[in-house]
């Protein structure tokens, strides 16, 4: 199974980089495969290529999403 992980991008890199904030961290990835990036934008990245822009409501439902598969239950 592969799994993809929303980010917002925060700034463009030449030639086709950008820096992308992916849940606190910040990580350098590829537009290689991707059009019409701007910051602002969120993408889905998988293994350090963003696949496709999405739309900010279900970047941050699914980021929602993961957050909450992360929380543990205290003992």
């Amino acid at each position: 199974m592969c799994l993809a992980i929303p980010a917002r991008v925060l700034e463009l890199r030449p030639p086709d980089s950008a820096l992308v904030e992916l849940s606190g961290a910040q990580k350098e990835i590829s537009l290689a495969l991707v059009d019409k990036i701007a910051p602002g934008d969120y993408v889905l990245v998988h293994v350090g290529y963003a696949l496709n822009r999405i739309n900010p409501e279900e970047a941050t439902k699914t980021i929602a999403l993961f957050a909450s598969d992360l929380e543990f239950p205290s003992s």
